[in-house]
């Protein structure tokens, strides 16, 4: 894979079809899906929650304003991952562009899937330090590579907005 800002895009290519079906994944990885751990970690209040009327506001009026934003960076990059759902072969290597705009939602949709899959695993923070980990064997351990290969792409965005 490879990855570079052109133009006003960044560019993905040479997507082998597991790495495009990861990011085809991204959308339904940060749904929390109504599981309450992914929601406490996407959702959680500014304090402990001895605070009750501060809790209660933030309740109010800050996650539902999260929760549309989310929810709109998630559409965003959903629109942008249409391009990846094509009758091209199965086994081809694939290229995604996506306008360079759109670089705050993807961000904002691969911090979301990550808290998500984190929440869903209950992944220590051993297991998400643990850069030597064996190759995948699991559902779990794709859970986790899923984790590091989102992070890996919000540094790479990150650094092209900053250069």
């Amino acid at each position: 894979m490879e990855i570079r800002r052109c133009n006003d895009q960044i560019e993905l290519s040479e997507l082998d079809p597991f790495l495009a079906e990861l990011l085809r994944q991204i959308p339904a990885s940060a749904d929390a899906g109504g599981v309450p751990a992914a929601e406490q970690r996407l959702f959680s209040p500014p304090t402990t929650g001895k605070e009750t009327e501060i809790c209660a506001e933030w309740k109010m009026y800050v996650e539902p304003e999260l929760r549309c934003l989310f929810q709109t960076a998630t559409q965003t990059v959903a629109a942008d991952l249409e391009q990846l759902n094509g009758n091209e072969k199965t086994f081809v290597n694939r290229t995604l562009r996506f306008p360079s705009k759109h670089a705050d939602a993807w961000l904002n949709a691969l911090n979301q899937a990550r808290l998500v899959i984190v929440a869903k695993n209950n992944f220590t923070e051993n297991e998400l330090n643990d850069h030597f980990r064996s190759p995948i064997g699991s559902r779990r351990d794709l859970s986790l590579f899923q984790v590091n290969f989102y992070g890996f792409l919000q540094e790479f965005i990150l650094r092209e907005l900053e250069s």
